[in-house]
């Protein structure tokens, strides 16, 4: 198809997020002082030098003369897109961030954001996890979003409660070893 008939900026912003990264609506996007730090890191980055490289690009190849068959120009147009996408994206993520400090939290022997858990199962092996905001969740690293299945079963008990959590191969019985609260890396 002939490119002067498509649209370059068709679909900018009907990307739909994995469900993983969905904050649930009217709730505040929660996150670590470390996470909140790394995304306006990120943001910056693009603003201050990513996107002003690219455009520089754009500019020079669209200055070459015919775009259609231009790589420099389409992939540079593209790349802009992405950028600039990704610009809104954490825009909007960091206007409704709730920064959240595990540091605050004390002595708490109660399981909320930002908290490590040491989580018992029927099996006796034993899993830590750190409960952390959506845009910092590594399941790898032991970092699960606070809107994670899991985490929500876990928020609010204590050392030594009993939690029932639903996984897809049926019901298990986890156990709450030992919680606390500590800076998050």
């Amino acid at each position: 198809m002939n490119k002067s008939f498509v649209r370059e900026d068709e679909g900018d912003d009907d990307v739909p997020l994995k469900p993983a990264l969905q904050i649930p609506p009217g709730a505040p996007n929660y996150i670590s002082p470390v996470g909140h730090a790394r995304l306006k890191d990120e943001l910056e980055h693009l603003v201050k030098r990513e996107r002003p490289q690219v455009v520089e690009i754009v500019s020079w190849a669209a200055s070459n003369g015919d775009r259609s068959e231009n790589g420099d120009y389409i992939y540079g147009k593209r790349r802009l897109r992405e950028i600039d996408r990704r610009i809104r994206f954490l825009s909007k993520r960091l206007d409704i961030a709730q920064v959240v400090d595990p540091l605050r939290q004390g002595k708490n022997d109660q399981v909320f954001f930002g908290a490590t858990v040491v989580i018992g199962d029927e099996d006796g092996g034993e899993q830590t996890y750190t409960i952390v905001g959506v845009d910092e969740a590594d399941a790898t690293a032991g970092r699960i979003s606070w809107i994670s299945p899991l985490a929500r079963a876990i928020i609010k008990s204590r050392e030594g409660d009993s939690v029932r959590f639903q996984t897809p191969s049926g019901v298990r019985d986890l156990e709450i070893v030992s919680v606390c609260y500590q800076a998050i890396e």
